[in-house]
């Protein structure tokens, strides 16, 4: 287990600085072997997570990466005609990949839809460790081929499936990255999501509650039957959830 002193940010989300003696929560830092995790732990600093934090705004200039130990963020494209995410990070991955690629500008606005907590590093010392470890590099390349892949599904996805099991596959990622059978979100931010008028969003979530899949009360929802509630999603959740379980060599 590897002992640090993380430094305090100059910010109001920042949290005490705290020594790391617990494994910890973010799988992609985890999965780095010890000698990398030592080399970037120094350059991490504890954030807190808002709901509705905005990390970066669509067209501007990324200076830092999260690593969400908590929570969930959403990577949402808005034009004028309307807002669809085109994708979600939780505990198990990094925002920011765009860093990676030695791109500064960013194509989507990305912010917490999940409060939590995490770590954020800015884009120099990141790149560092890309330089200094092969296997690193390897690692956070393939976390961004993953994040291509999930990109790619959901473009079919919203093309091809029923605004029920698109629905059905939503409730199912967000409880994932909550932890739990329960979480806060309003019907207005669930029609953001998935593209859709607010009317057509409350008439599926009704109909996933009358199969007694969910239950909704003032945006409070609760999977109340998760096999049910993956009965009713398209293969698009069991999909990307394998391609991330394969990162991390639990894929079969």
């Amino acid at each position: 287990m590897v002992e640090t002193r993380i430094g305090e940010m100059a910010n109001d989300t920042t949290v005490e600085p705290t020594r790391l003696t617990a494994p910890i929560a973010n799988r992609l830092l985890r999965a780095l072997s010890r000698d990398d995790l030592e080399l970037i732990l120094p350059h991490l600093e504890p954030v807190k997570l808002p709901l509705r934090m905005v990390l970066y705004e669509q067209g501007e200039d990324a200076t830092h990466a999260y690593f969400p130990t908590s929570g969930m963020a959403s990577m949402v494209n808005e034009m004028k005609d309307g807002t669809v995410e085109v994708g979600t990070v939780g505990n198990e991955g990094m925002i920011g990949t765009a860093l990676l690629l030695h791109s500064r500008s960013l194509t989507t606005r990305t912010f917490m839809q999940l409060e939590g907590d995490g770590f954020r590093i800015a884009a120099e010392p990141l790149r560092a460790l890309l330089h200094k470890s092969p296997d690193a590099e390897r690692l956070l390349f393939r976390y961004t081929q993953t994040m291509f892949d999930q990109l790619g599904q959901w473009v079919a996805c919203n093309r091809l499936h029923t605004l029920e099991a698109r629905c059905a596959r939503w409730l199912l990622m967000t409880s994932d990255r909550a932890g739990d059978d329960a979480f806060t979100l309003t019907h207005e931010f669930l029609s953001y999501m998935l593209g859709v008028h607010r009317p057509a969003v409350s008439l599926v979530a009704s109909e996933l509650a009358q199969r007694g899949l969910i239950k909704y009360r003032r945006g409070q929802i609760s999977v109340v039957d998760r096999k049910g509630l993956e009965g009713a999603s398209c293969d698009c959740y069991a999909i990307v959830r394998h391609s991330v379980e394969q990162l991390f060599g639990n894929g079969s």
